[in-house]
């Protein structure tokens, strides 16, 4: 399969070992052809490696498998999921787990990427909705659009939020930047 017909979260063989694909940026210099700047991470070992590839080089796809699991909770540096359809728990670690823990609640379903019966990483969707738990009062008179605020939410993670959002209320968060998106 070419390069360019992958996309950030996939795995592919190279070397002998497997990656993922944590970012890739198409680069077009000047008067050259277009080159990806990817980044990926060794699924097994955990270690990441920026590299400069063209759109047309061929890599090998591997055949991975998505199972529905649930965030059951953490257990020191381990991440405990359940299978929904057997109920087998699986310890992750925070490697594999990655920045998905930034917008993991307990107990909620999420999608984990299997690779020969392994849990490699998780799969989030592209926004997620969280609670405000702390975040200032809105300032009275304070209509100048714009004007953000920072908010921690039901995870730990603080993103701004328009002037307007208070605790308890429900915001939808971007997974791939972790911005805020709007009131859920």
């Amino acid at each position: 399969m070419r390069l360019k017909e992958f996309r950030r979260g996939m795995i592919f063989k190279m070397d002998g070992e497997y990656w993922q694909i944590v970012q890739m940026d198409l680069n077009t210099p000047g008067n050259k052809g277009s080159l990806y700047q990817v980044e990926m991470k060794n699924v097994k070992r955990g270690n990441v490696l920026r590299k400069r590839m063209s759109p047309t080089d061929d890599l090998e796809d591997v055949f991975t498998e998505t199972r529905d699991m649930e965030f059951l909770y953490r257990e020191g540096d381990s991440f405990i999921m359940m299978d929904t359809e057997s109920f087998e728990q699986l310890p992750m670690t925070a490697d594999q787990v990655g920045d998905a823990v930034k917008y993991m609640k307990h107990n909620e379903a999420v999608k984990v990427i299997m690779l020969d019966g392994e849990p490699v990483s998780v799969d989030l969707p592209a926004a997620v909705v969280l609670e405000v738990t702390e975040t200032e009062p809105a300032a009275r008179g304070n209509t100048v659009s714009g004007v953000t605020k920072p908010a921690t939410l039901e995870t730990d993670i603080t993103v701004k939020v328009p002037n307007h959002v208070n605790v308890g209320d429900k915001v939808k968060v971007d997974t791939r930047t972790g911005e805020f998106l709007s009131r859920a």
